[in-house]
Order: C-alpha cells, then sequence, then structure tokens
C-alpha cells in the first residue's frame, strides 16, 4: 500500500501532464515498478501512463531501455550515466514526452566503497530538452528507501513540467 501523500503526488503530477497532453514511461530498477504503480493507482492514469519498464537486471537494462553495455562497464548499474540512459531509451522506446528512471541501492546489502546502501540516481527525461540526473542517498531500510525513491521521482518530473 502506498502512502497517501505519494498517491497524492501521483494525482497531481498526472493533471499536470494531462492538462498539456503529455505522456510518460518508466524505467525503475531499485524500486521494482513501484513508481509506476503510484501512478497507476490513479483512475484515469492511462491517458498519461504509456508504458512501465522493470530493468531490475543489467541484461533487462541493456535490452529493454538501451543502456550501453561500456556505460554499465565503466560506471556500474548505480550511476549517474546508466540513469541517464535509462531514462533516455524509456521515453525514446515508449515514444512518451517524459520517462523517469531510477537506479539504486535499496539494502540492506549491495553496498560497495563510494556505493553506500540508500544511494540512488533518479532520472527524467522531456522531449526536446536536457535529462536531469539527481543523486541522492536516503535513509532507511529497504522500504523506506524505495518510497521516498517514488516521492522524489514523482517530485522532479512535477519540477520538470512545471519548468524547472
Amino acid at each position: 500500500m502506498l502512502p497517501e501523500a505519494t498517491l497524492d503526488q501521483a494525482r497531481s503530477l498526472l493533471a499536470q501532464m494531462d492538462a498539456k497532453g503529455m505522456t510518460l514511461a518508466t524505467a525503475e530498477s531499485c524500486t521494482g515498478g513501484l513508481i509506476a504503480a503510484a501512478l497507476t493507482a490513479i483512475a484515469g492514469s492511462s491517458s498519461v501512463v504509456m508504458a512501465g519498464f522493470v530493468t531490475y537486471a543489467n541484461d533487462a537494462k541493456q535490452k529493454m531501455v538501451g543502456v550501453r553495455p561500456e556505460t554499465l562497464a565503466a560506471h556500474g548499474a548505480v550511476s549517474e550515466d546508466v540513469a541517464r540512459e535509462m531514462a533516455d531509451g524509456a521515453r525514446v522506446r515508449a515514444g512518451v514526452s517524459l520517462a523517469l528512471s531510477c537506479t539504486g541501492i535499496a539494502g540492506p546489502g549491495g553496498a560497495t566503497p563510494g556505493k553506500p546502501v540508500g544511494l540512488v540516481f533518479i532520472g527524467c527525461a522531456r522531449e526536446g530538452a536536457p535529462t536531469l540526473v539527481e543523486r541522492h542517498v536516503f535513509p532507511g531500510d529497504r522500504a523506506a528507501v524505495r518510497a521516498a525513491t517514488v516521492a522524489a521521482a514523482l517530485d522532479l518530473a512535477a519540477r520538470r513540467i512545471a519548468g524547472a
């Protein structure tokens, strides 16, 4: 069950996008589809949400949204570069005006030197504009990191639509 505040964010984002005739896709790793779930929990979301890619494995990132093997080799799956390629690939492959991506370490394991549990990169690709990627380190357990990622992704998209 998603928090009501997250559903409110999703509702607001969908209304913003619908008013502008925009469409959306997601490419998710560490959230496993929770961003798409938050959006599609709202009745009428099908006028905006076109696709959701869950690209948990590196192979899926490459095949489904076009992340380059050399990017994964050079930077690792949890990186700004991979988040950018995920967002760009989802936008192009789904044929939408905006795409969100996320890749991170939700925990409790998986941390490496320089990449702690809670590290998440969120990408936002908008047609006709440079792709933005935000780096976050969210506190808490796996559920908290994933929930914070969803909220931050929805916030990034809303700011992007508003012109920020």
